[in-house]
């Protein structure tokens, strides 16, 4: 048997659509991956999903694994025989296991010495003997939450199993998976195919399928939905908002999609555009369409997976169900108007934050305060930052967000408009959440972002107070994403706010609440430790953001004005001299236990390379004063980078643990004064 194609399916009832990717790559990446360790090649493979199957297609497959020569050694020479070289029991016994005697092994000779030796071939095994367990393996390690039994079977699977399809070029691979066994047969679409799909050859597997009204390729029928959307959208002189995770869902769905378009009641568009859109997405899986003027339309786009002779019939269908969630959110918006946000404030009281920390109430009240003295530091209006703070969290009490929680900070800025408050409040309720994920926007005005970092810096404090930091993967307060949040805002929107400033007033406002008494170091250890994630995602090497860690600079502007700076060191011809140097130097000093002088005597120094390196660093210190007060540390270490040539000279010529005391520590004062002045930007010695 050549080489031929492999085609394994698993026919299902209707899988869960958000997982349907997930299990198929975990198929695909389980089988692929026993064809491999089974040391059998092939071109190329590729998985199928779709609601009602789970398939791996692998092209080219070798048909049988290469014989297999395996060597086993037996005893040394030395204790196989005897004196008289008659074969010892350990001999004897050896040979037994390997089915031979004695005489009949070969010797193998090294320059360790020699021993008996059996080589025995292994038979290559055929594919079609290896897949029916490569399955089962694959089956039991797919991501099933939930397994779940039908009829009087005791066996567990994601959903009930119909057909099992195990093939090899046109031969079926006999087997017995999730007590099916194995046929060439294939489920149809449930409503345009009737009966089976009886497939030939392994190779005809998408267009049997297609033949019976399903696309078997996801990518494949996501494009076709994709593009399908986009062409009605454009019909409608419109957009469509296609959300990624909707449209994988929507592709989970359908087997054999077509696009139609559905109206609704143009009243419905005094509400809000945002609980309609998730009411549509979330609820219906529909596509809400924008108009040209970025206006939400009274339309939606929706797939259904049949082709029917009477659209209008499912087209009417879809809008009679979608009036009532519409109306819901109608409902819920006239309603929540008729209260004002401030009015909510006693509410809160009722809703725990967290038992330790006291109720939603106290956390805004905490807000307010830290959110006013963000703004002072910014210059921006303190009482519209503190007035933001205490209503950030009433929208949580509105009908509308507990219907739809998505809209949280949303709401809340269109009833604080509603209530006639002032703008910059207004925005800053809902830019609280910002960035709500990565690349999301960050708050449109420093008054959301006074209330956006308060916010995210009292559940730090908070969480870290009562010691319930993150661990491993477990993060339900969502304290990472907080984290870098809080660095995104303050280096984004070039802020001058430094941390341990802004958690000392926070871990003020907790009164005796808090239990960790290191919780303003402990979590300063916890955002700088975020510092690498964000900075490696923009593709800084870890060497660059070490170096400006080891300084531990709380103020995140100005640690990206460090990386900025140490990034651009990196790349001068001098960097690497200088990074060794400083190294040097710190190993020379972490030996040195006595008490170094305040400043270089000169008196002291008798060699010509000390006193150039100890004048030409005292005239650079005079430059870089103003540029360090002004934070310029690229070009602070652009001049010190100067530095290099003198330095060498001073390694090459001059013994630092000099015999003489006083001279030996006034040659270590030297160099701890030069480290201590690219320590002011950074730890070059970690440069690489």
């Amino acid at each position: 048997m050549s080489n031929n194609t492999l085609l394994i399916e698993l026919g299902t009832e209707e899988l869960p659509p958000k997982a349907l990717t997930k299990l198929a790559t975990a198929f695909y990446d389980s089988i692929v991956e026993q064809l491999a360790a089974a040391n059998l090649t092939f071109d190329d493979a590729k998985w199928f999903a779709s609601p009602r199957r789970l398939a791996v297609k692998v092209n080219a497959l070798q048909a049988n694994q290469a014989d297999k020569v395996i060597e086993k050694r037996g005893p040394a020479v030395n204790v196989a025989f005897d004196s008289e070289g008659v074969a010892t029991k350990a001999a004897q016994g050896w040979a037994r296991s390997n089915g031979i005697t004695v005489e009949e092994a070969e010797r193998l000779v090294t320059d360790k010495g020699e021993w008996l030796l059996h080589k025995a071939t292994v038979q290559g095994k055929a594919v079609n003997d290896l897949v029916p367990d490569m399955v089962k393996q694959a089956v039991t390690k797919l991501p099933i939450p939930k397994p779940m039994r039908w009829g009087s079977s005791r066996i567990q699977f994601i959903r009930p199993v119909h057909t099992i399809t195990m093939m090899f070029g046109s031969d079926v691979i006999e087997g017995e998976i999730l007590g099916v066994k194995s046929a060439n047969v294939l489920q149809g679409h449930r409503f345009h195919f009737e009966g089976k799909v009886e497939l030939a050859h392994a190779d005809e597997y998408e267009a049997a399928l297609k033949d019976a009204y399903v696309i078997a390729d996801f990518a494949k029928r996501r494009e076709m939905i994709v593009e399908q959307v986009n062409g009605a959208a454009a019909e409608l002189n419109a957009t469509a908002l296609i959300d990624e995770e909707l449209m994988d869902e929507v592709t989970g769905i359908n087997e054999w999609p077509s696009v139609l378009v559905g109206t609704f009641d143009e009243d419905f568009l005094q509400v809000p555009a945002e609980p309609l859109i998730y009411s549509m997405k979330d609820h219906q899986k529909y596509f809400p369409v924008m108009g040209k003027d970025g206006e939400l339309l009274a339309k939606f786009i929706f797939i259904t997976n049949i082709e029917s002779k009477d659209p209008q019939q499912i087209i009417h269908g879809n809008e009679k169900v979608i009036r009532p969630r519409l109306a819901d959110a109608e409902f819920f918006f006239k309603t929540d108007k008729k209260q004002t946000l401030e009015s909510r404030l006693e509410s809160l009281g009722n809703v725990l934050f967290q038992k330790q920390l006291g109720t939603l109430k106290d956390k805004s009240e905490r807000i307010a305060e830290l959110s006013k003295a963000i703004a002072s530091l910014l210059n921006e209006n303190a009482d519209n930052a503190f007035r933001a703070g205490l209503l950030s969290k009433t929208d949580l009490m509105s009908e509308m967000v507990l219907e739809f929680p998505q809209v949280q900070g949303t709401m809340g800025k269109y009833y604080a408009q509603n209530d006639g408050e002032v703008a910059d409040v207004a925005q800053a309720l809902e830019d609280q959440y910002r960035p709500r994920f990565a690349g999301d926007a960050l708050p449109e005005g420093n008054i959301g972002a006074s209330v956006a970092i308060a916010d995210k810096i009292d559940t730090l404090v908070g969480i870290f107070g009562i010691n319930q930091a993150p661990k491993g993967d477990k993060d339900p307060f969502a304290l990472r994403r907080a984290a870098i949040g809080l660095i995104r805002i303050i280096i984004e929107k070039e802020l001058s706010l430094d941390i341990a400033d802004l958690l000392k007033v926070s871990i003020d406002s907790y009164g005796d609440k808090l239990l960790n008494e290191n919780v303003a170091a402990d979590v300063v250890d916890f955002i700088m430790g975020r510092f690498r994630a964000y900075y490696q995602e923009q593709g800084i090497s870890v060497d660059v953001i070490q170096a400006v860690l080891a300084n531990k600079p709380t103020a995140p502007l100005d640690f990206e004005q460090r990386v900025k700076a140490v990034s651009h060191f990196r790349t001068l011809e001098q960097a690497q001299a200088l990074a060794a140097a400083n190294k040097r130097v710190g190993n020379i000093l972490a030996k040195f236990d006595g008490e170094l002088y305040s400043e270089f005597d000169f008196a002291k120094a008798s060699e010509a390379q000390e006193i150039a390196l100890a004048e030409k660093f005292n005239a650079l210190t005079v430059e870089l004063a103003p540029v360090f007060a002004a934070k310029d540390y690229q070009l602070a270490l652009t001049k010190l980078a100067e530095l290099r040539a003198p330095v060498d000279e001073f390694f090459d010529n001059v013994m630092v643990m000099a015999d003489d005391e006083a001279v030996k520590i006034n040659r270590l004062t030297l160099l701890s004064q030069l480290r201590a002045a690219f320590f002011n930007v950074a730890d070059i010695s970690l440069l690489q």
